[in-house]
């Protein structure tokens, strides 16, 4: 059964850093595609970083939303079947629930496509304010 947990999340002021986890089982953690994606109240779902198959981040392709890049880096330890997000210079309009998914078959064009992943976390929130 494929399951993911993502933890780390909080609140944070600006400018700040936060860690999430993404904890996997129920699969091979190189053989998935793993997305990052966040959803703020009232607005659609959309990806943050996403990364295709592979040992290590760089075997493969990554899409980095734009408003992230510089910021927003993605890890990988297929050892500790777990996927992080490292997230720098937070902003206001970082805040979101965010959360990460994986899939077996995602085409690289759509590699942040939120309807390509059919297994997600149940989410953590992460509020940047002062």
């Amino acid at each position: 059964q494929v399951q993911l947990v993502e933890s780390g999340g909080g609140l944070v002021q600006p400018g700040e850093s936060l860690r999430l986890s993404c904890l996997v089982s129920g699969f091979r953690l190189d053989a998935y595609a793993i997305g990052w994606f966040r959803q703020a109240p009232g607005k659609n779902r959309e990806g943050v970083i996403c990364i295709s198959p592979g040992i290590s981040v760089g075997d493969g392709n990554t899409f980095y939303q734009d408003d992230v890049k510089g910021r927003f880096t993605v890890s990988r330890d297929n050892d500790k079947s777990t996927v992080y997000l490292q997230m720098n210079s937070l902003k206001a309009e970082d805040t979101a629930v965010y959360y990460c998914a994986a899939d077996p078959d995602v085409p690289i064009q759509v590699l942040c496509g939120p309807y390509e992943y059919h297994h997600w976390g149940q989410g953590t929130q992460v509020t940047v304010s002062s």
